[in-house]
């Protein structure tokens, strides 16, 4: 059984942070560290000690994590910059605040779904504390008549702390029990150190019973003052009487928690975390909620029927409806089913309204899963219509603003060389130039239609048929318009434009004064996707200026709306559904600077050299530039690891190494420079999920360079040597690219309708024997599939006659019996281990 980790975190705000400049203030940012790797950076707050940032990231991690860390700093434009304070959460407290919060305030969560949303006091950074990496142990009790022997073999590290200057350290381990010590070599400049040295301690027969620790810590030797310590493992005496031999890869633990809470004088943080911990069962355990799922969809005529989906939606959260709706949506692409699942909630919505007025206005199913449905499948067309437009906003930076009571006339004074600007001035320029942006947005909307993902197209010709059925009468003929509109522009386009960042058009958040154009903007193109029909009425008559605009566009949009369902459903239904998910079009692109390994380097810095490169499904191509004609391609089908490159390997921050291995088995690297955290992390992200279903990945790779006959981390003369440090392929963040995963998604949604089971007994089943799920052979047969693990798979099969809640209750039941088996054999299993490293 899989497991699956998916860690949501929102850095919101901070408050009464130290001052740690001469003027009086601070420039805070945020980095976030997930075991001591950065996954993110926020921008930088200017002036503030009561900075907002609201950014928020979604992190991938089957393979777990520990902890996860949020460290405040002050920028600084020369010199280092200063940290200001910590906040760290491990796993665990994750799980106990939130459960704390729960018996508290009754808090509803489901098993491994752990939340936090409260302000934290930031903590001094102790540099004991800051620990990072594994090491592998082999610890051996001897016993014979003669003697007892304590034999440690001490083999290798990786990934320990940097502690000296050079961005490595010179680790040695001591080995420690009760009053005997002794210590391995020095290996010096590497924080990947191989030592394969054999410690022993001959112990007497009184120490034989002692019930203390074999502790091995690791250690950073220094010429000139003390030693610094990477970390340590507390391994229990007692364990060795049981298990004489115990060999494994042991992860370093800090000193311990001398972390003393500041009472708020470093100031402190407001975050959001999610963890959610999945266990993923093989895939035959979830084809009977598949199908149940599928049948749903396949018979449009019984749409006012009970279903599973109408169920499901029954028991969904108003909080949780988003995420299962983009659930939905990724389960029906995978089965090539998407269209007619939008089709049959569209419906229902549709035949359950009868004021045109409020159709899909609310947060339903429906809704929810039209506006994840554009996101998954359309949001490369969104970039292609917006991004131009969006970059010129953020360059020009124009002061715009229409609303009297908000003319600031002395932000004037910094803009123009003619002095201040009278109001009047202000808002003529203002009007000119949201008319000028506004028409480039609506220009380059209208005319897309043929960049509209085809899938998009059949979807709203479907909407636009049930809404012409239901509202069929004169007075309602824009209602059809207004229903596709309503989803394009106010839900899709619209959003986009007011917060780019939080649909990737920019790396960053817009400033104040752009925040402020781009809030217009996404107004008067929300009066566009209503067709101008509530222009007037509304508080903000300031607008006004910009009515002849929206009114102008009415016929033009309406004109594309009617050429975007102009399509043949069998467009659709002949494309196979992953390239409908993830066409072979640029998903990502943009300059970054390529490591020429060709010819001597007087300075590796020089040696990088800027290329634009282009991101497919299919290949990862560079250029010198984004016009030049000629590319040099790379078949993602041959990427076989994307990870992070240490920085002392070129003396260089933010470098990644792609692997690739060629027709003759033959590894390949190219390194890649990115302008900052956050850009790597993206890249790697991005390439890692294309690669997602390559064969052949690797599982350990070399995070320095191979220079001067040896390697940079773990200093191994061979360059063919078995990497030092274990690869994270399946480390991404999360998004709208993010691959499909059927097992994934259907266990999220087996898990929304355990949550409401109750509920479904008690508004779909009568308690009679006919409907109950029963263990009786006549209502229920079983058949036993063995899987090639040794565990079985007890597949319900139900009678024909039983309704579809029973058969929802019985699957969810046997989705339930499946995880309890497999969890109990994993504490069996774990029984056996003494430490999980």
């Amino acid at each position: 059984m899989a497991k699956n980790t998916s860690l949501y975190f929102r850095i919101v705000e901070g408050r009464n942070l130290p001052a740690k400049d001469v003027s009086g203030t601070s420039d805070p940012y945020c980095i976030v560290k997930v075991d001591n790797e950065v996954v993110a950076r926020t921008a930088t707050m200017w002036k503030n000690l009561n900075p907002f940032w609201g950014e928020e990231y979604t992190l991938h991690l089957p393979m777990g994590f520990h902890s996860i860390s949020f460290l405040v700093m002050d920028e600084d434009t020369i010199g280092h910059d200063d940290v200001i304070g910590k906040i760290t959460l491990n796993k665990e407290e994750i799980g106990s605040q939130a459960k704390a919060k729960y018996l508290m305030n009754q808090w509803m969560h489901l098993n491994e779904t752990f939340r936090i949303d409260s302000w934290l006091n930031l903590m001094r950074v102790d540099p004991d504390e800051e620990v990072q990496g594994e090491i592998h142990l082999s610890l051996e009790l001897l016993k014979d008549a003669k003697k007892s022997t304590l034999r440690c073999q001490v083999i290798e590290a990786r990934d320990v702390a940097p502690r000296d200057i050079s961005g490595t350290s010179d680790p040695f381990a001591r080995v420690l029990f009760n009053n005997h010590s002794a210590e391995t070599s020095i290996i010096k400049k590497t924080r990947f150190p191989h030592w394969g040295e054999t410690l022993e301690m001959e112990l007497d027969a009184e120490e034989l019973r002692e019930q203390g620790a074999v502790t091995v810590e690791v250690w950073d030797w220094d010429m000139v003052g003390k030693n610094d310590f990477l970390g340590k493992v507390e391994i229990p005496f007692a364990y060795l009487h049981k298990t004489p031999l115990l060999e494994g890869w042991f992860r370093l633990l800090p000193l311990g928690n001398n972390e003393v809470d500041s009472s708020g004088k470093l100031g402190a943080l407001r975050l959001k975390v999610r963890l959610v911990e999945d266990r993923i069962l093989p895939s035959m355990y979830y084809q009977p909620l598949t199908d149940l799922l599928v049948e749903s969809v396949i018979s449009p005529a019984e749409v006012e029927d009970n279903s599973a989906l109408t169920m499901l939606e029954d028991v969904t959260t108003v909080e949780s409806r988003q995420d299962v709706a983009m659930t939905l949506v990724k389960i029906y692409l995978g089965q090539g089913l998407v269209v007619p699942f939008l089709d049959y909630l569209n419906t229902r919505e549709v035949n359950h309204t009868t004021d045109p007025n409020t159709l899909f206005r609310s947060n339903s199913l429906a809704s929810k899963a039209m506006e994840q449905f554009m996101k998954a499948v359309g949001m490369l067309y969104l970039h292609d219509v917006l991004k131009p437009i969006i970059n010129r906003i953020f360059d020009e930076k124009k002061y715009i603003e229409l609303d009297p009571s908000k003319i600031d006339l002395n932000r004037t004074r910094r803009i123009s060389f003619k002095g201040a600007m009278s109001e009047a001035e202000i808002r003529d320029s203002s009007v000119e130039m949201l008319q000028t942006y506004l028409t480039s947005i609506i220009d380059s909307i209208v005319a897309s239609v043929d960049q509209c993902p085809p899938v998009m197209r059949v979807a709203f010709k479907q909407l636009h048929k049930r809404v012409e059925e239901q509202f069929s009468k004169p007075e309602n003929e824009d209602v059809k318009y207004l229903a596709i509109s309503g989803f394009f522009f106010l839900r899709f386009f619209a959003p986009a434009i007011l917060t780019p960042k939080l649909f990737h058009l920019r790396d960053q958040h817009a400033d104040t004064r752009t925040s402020r154009t781009l809030l217009l903007l996404a107004k008067a193109l929300q009066s566009v996707g209503n067709l101008g029909l509530q222009l007037g009425h509304g508080k903000e008559q300031w607008m006004a200026p910009l009515h002849p605009i929206i009114l102008r566009s009415v016929a033009s949009v309406k004109d594309f709306l009617d050429k975007l369902i102009d399509i043949d459903h069998d467009v659709v239904s002949s494309v196979p559904q992953r390239a409908v998910f993830m066409p072979s079009v640029t998903v990502k692109e943009g300059y970054l600077h390529k490591y020429k390994a060709e010819g001597p380097q007087l300075l590796s810095r020089f040696a990088f050299k800027k290329r634009y490169f282009w991101l497919t499904s299919e290949t990862l191509s560079y250029a010198k530039t984004s016009d030049w004609q000629v590319r040099s391609p790379i078949p993602i089908q041959c990427v076989c690891a994307v990870e992070r490159v240490d920085e002392n390997a070129f003396q260089q921050q933010n470098v990644m190494q792609v692997i690739t291995q060629d027709d003759d088995r033959q590894l390949h690297t190219m390194y890649i420079q990115c302008k900052n955290v956050n850009e790597l992390n993206q890249w790697l992200s991005a390439i890692r999920k294309a690669s997602i279903y390559n064969e052949h990945m690797l599982p350990s790779f070399h995070p320095g360079v191979h220079r001067s006959g040896k390697w940079t981390c773990c200093l191994q003369v061979d360059r063919t040597v078995t990497g030092c440090s274990r690869t994270h392929s399946a480390v991404t963040l999360g998004d709208w690219s993010d691959p499909l995963d059927p097992d994934v998604e259907t266990q999220m949604i087996y898990k929304q309708l355990l949550q409401g089971r109750d509920a479904l007994r008690e508004r779909y089943l009568e308690m009679s024997e006919d409907d109950l799920p029963s263990s009786n052979t006549e209502e229920r047969i079983n058949s036993d599939i063995h899987h090639p693990d040794g565990a079985e798979c007890n597949v319900q099969l139900m009678k024909p006659g039983q309704s579809v809640a029973a058969r929802l209750l019985a699957v969810i039941e046997d989705l339930e019996q499946a995880h309890a088996a497999f969890q109990q054999r994993e504490k069996e299993d774990a029984a056996c281990v003494i430490l999980n490293p």
